[in-house]
């Protein structure tokens, strides 16, 4: 499993040799590096994958040069004709009139970003376009941000803190704020992969009294790391005190979490989603929070992104959300951008790349 610290320094030394240009550039040089694979780059990504791009000598790249607004859809369509690698991140829906538009050139595609249910994988697979993407080095950070969320929720820090400001804090009360503990819990993970290893791993200090989980099928690999149990669909929701979202998005999870699940879960449970907002069905969730049958939620990720401020969720004391940051850390961000370099490089050489996509 990579530490992002670890897979950082790594990375910079993987980045694949740079040209060595001395005396300045000659008109031959001019006319050599003209010739390069063009590269059009969706966002400015962070500066150890700018870096490495810049300094290998071995594109020429244009970027959309800015982190707060994605490139406007009428713009990338432009940008992308004729490109040989694209790099993205997934804001950017990449479908087959994207690719219609980059044309024939397009080799290779490099996301910065563990999901990939912002690309059109079918057609990428026609047009034998390669793909790639970042795990692993995002573990850490989300594995921590889903705890921090979990504590957040279940005990109450948004409504203390605002408690706290808004002048609520008065005479000591029995069971105001009460929330609810970790020790001797049953922590529930659905989809049990690194993060939810991660997650179970920086939660067990909290004497968790059982893991359990579910997914497509047991995974007793993973499982023995945590001593994790296998149980049904329907047992995770009845048993879990604390249940942990982690499964992918793919047709078959879209809204796996819904009144169904809800429905059987324990009146006093928190609901934690870091995955992708389109397993949950928010209305579903909504009916849940609003009228008891859970406790409370805690989400990272929504549908849409970002979520309309007028939306329901945001009305409820016991639904926290946050702006889709479980990766967002430094070190962290930065080994995803240069992941992301390194393996558009590598695919545009013809070379494995450091984690790439089967289609």
């Amino acid at each position: 499993m990579w530490c992002s610290r670890m897979a950082l320094r790594g990375l910079q030394r993987i980045a694949v040799a740079p040209l060595n240009i001395t005396g300045g550039l000659t008109s031959n040089v001019q006319r050599e590096m003209s010739t390069l694979p063009r590269v059009y780059v969706t966002r400015q990504i962070p500066p150890e994958g700018l870096k490495i791009l810049r300094e290998s000598g071995q594109v020429q790249f244009e970027l959309w040069d800015s982190d707060d607004v994605p490139v406007p859809r009428k713009e990338l369509l432009q940008k992308v004709k004729g490109v040989d690698g694209l790099v993205c991140v997934l804001t950017e829906k990449i479908d087959a009139e994207l690719l219609d538009a980059a044309g024939p050139n397009l080799k290779v595609l490099s996301t910065m970003s563990v999901g990939f249910d912002h690309l059109s994988l079918e057609e990428l697979k026609k047009r034998g376009i390669r793909v790639g993407y970042t795990p692993d080095v995002l573990t850490d950070a989300v594995a921590e941000l889903t705890v921090a969320l979990l504590l957040t929720t279940s005990r109450r820090l948004i409504e203390a803190t605002h408690e706290a400001k808004t002048g609520g804090w008065g005479t000591w009360r029995t069971l105001w704020l009460c929330g609810h503990e970790l020790a001797n819990s049953t922590v529930g993970i659905l989809g049990l992969g690194r993060i939810g290893v991660a997650i179970a791993e920086r939660l067990a200090p909290f004497k968790v009294k059982k893991f359990i989980y579910t997914d497509v099928a047991p995974r007793p690999e993973l499982a023995s790391i945590i001593n994790a149990e296998y149980v049904s669909f329907d047992e995770l929701a009845k048993q879990s005190d604390f249940l942990s979202v982690c499964c992918a998005l793919t047709p078959e999870t879209k809204e796996i979490c819904n009144k169904n699940l809800f429905s059987k879960m324990k009146n006093t449970s928190i609901f934690i989603n870091t995955s992708r907002g389109g397993v949950v069905n928010q209305e579903d969730l909504y009916e849940a929070l609003s009228t008891g049958q859970i406790a409370g939620a805690g989400l990272d990720v929504t549908v849409p992104e970002p979520l309309p401020t007028s939306h329901p969720l945001f009305t409820l004391k016991n639904c926290v959300i946050l702006p889709h940051i479980a990766s967002a850390s430094y070190t962290t961000r930065n080994a995803m951008s240069a992941m992301a370099a390194n393996n558009l490089l590598l695919g545009l050489r013809g070379e494995p790349m450091i984690k790439e996509l089967k289609l």
